[in-house]
């Protein structure tokens, strides 16, 4: 009698589509994982606050001086905020998305990023890393692999990483023109070490 009373509450949010479609909830949530906290960044200092946003959209980090990777949010270390700064990121199935890019603003070394298995990762991300002055310094390794909503426009984009030295993509079915993309990145880069592997 008494889980009635709650029952009929329950059958009622069904006309939320939000509830009928777990990849709406999950998308809404996502998003709110991504929601820059531009008060955050200015009272830990950007690496922090990065790290916090890639752990809590499942990403892992790596500090420099450090061989260990960050994986849980609540042992990030503690300590100077400027005593950590993150030297790679593994974003292997996470669901960081455009709208969260914007942490990544103040890192200055950052040298490998891997996107694999990245559902909300689209050529807008790829397009907004590249124009991150910082990154395109500091930036040494990139692995792109299956996301599947990534393009050549996104990849040629990377052209703008001027001391990129490795790249690989693989498994990126929208990709469809590998001739342009080989021509402007190794135009562009020409110590650029690229890996395809998009069969």
């Amino acid at each position: 009698m008494l889980f009635g009373k709650f029952a009929q509450p329950l059958q009622s949010l069904k006309k939320f589509p939000c509830f009928c479609d777990n990849r709406h909830f999950w998308g809404w949530l996502n998003a709110v994982f991504n929601k820059v906290d531009y008060e955050r960044i200015k009272d830990v200092g950007p690496d922090r606050a990065a790290s916090e946003w890639l752990l809590r959209c499942g990403a892992l980090v790596q500090y420099h001086g450090q061989e260990k990777w960050q994986k849980d949010y609540n042992n990030l270390p503690t300590g100077p905020l400027n005593k950590y700064k993150i030297k790679a990121i593994d974003a292997t199935d996470s669901c960081i998305m455009n709208i969260g890019f914007d942490y990544l603003e103040g890192l200055e070394h950052v040298e490998k990023i891997k996107l694999c298995k990245c559902y909300y990762i689209e050529d807008e991300c790829l397009q907004r890393l590249s124009q991150l002055k910082n990154l395109q310094e500091s930036i040494l390794q990139m692995e792109i692999v299956s996301c599947g909503n990534v393009t050549e426009k996104g990849i040629i984009a990377l052209h703008h990483l001027r001391n990129l030295q490795y790249l690989l993509l693989q498994d990126l079915p929208a990709i469809t023109n590998l001739e342009e993309i080989d021509h402007i990145l190794r135009h562009s880069l020409p110590s650029l070490q690229l890996k395809l592997d998009l069969k």
